[in-house]
């Protein structure tokens, strides 16, 4: 059985994506990934799908969402660090990367964000294989 994630940021247009597309790219074996964010927009920051194809992830026909359109459980909640104050979605763990948000930046900006994305994603991989994550199994 795969583990529920979801990545919330407020637009649900940048980072969350992002974060969305790695763990699907990394982790499709483990992960159910979604993304969503809290407040409508209305697309994903050209930017975002540009470095991530830039990485081989083709992003090309995601858009933003909102919480109401992910499942109602999750095994695991992260936000991106965006403040987000988000309605009460049941999980069995919850957790903020506090990642700053690249958008009005050059490219460069997204690519570091990108990267670190990755290395987050391929961090929480191991640590729901390793156990080490409490109340999740691979």
């Amino acid at each position: 059985m795969k583990v529920k994630v979801a990545f919330v940021c407020v637009h649900n247009s940048c980072r969350s994506q992002m974060a969305e597309g790695w763990a699907k790219h990394l982790g499709s074996d483990l992960l159910e990934a979604y993304s969503a964010g809290t407040e409508n927009y209305p697309e994903v920051k050209p930017l975002a799908v540009a470095v991530m194809e830039e990485a081989g992830v083709d992003m090309s026909e995601h858009h933003p969402k909102l919480l109401t359109d992910i499942p109602e459980e999750l095994d695991l909640l992260i936000t991106m660090g965006c403040n987000v104050v988000c309605p009460f979605v049941p999980n069995k763990h919850s957790e903020d990367w506090g990642l700053d948000d690249p958008s009005g930046g050059p490219i460069e900006d997204f690519r570091v964000t990108r990267d670190l994305i990755k290395q987050k994603v391929e961090q929480l991989i191991k640590r729901i294989q390793t156990g080490e994550i409490e109340g999740l199994k691979s």
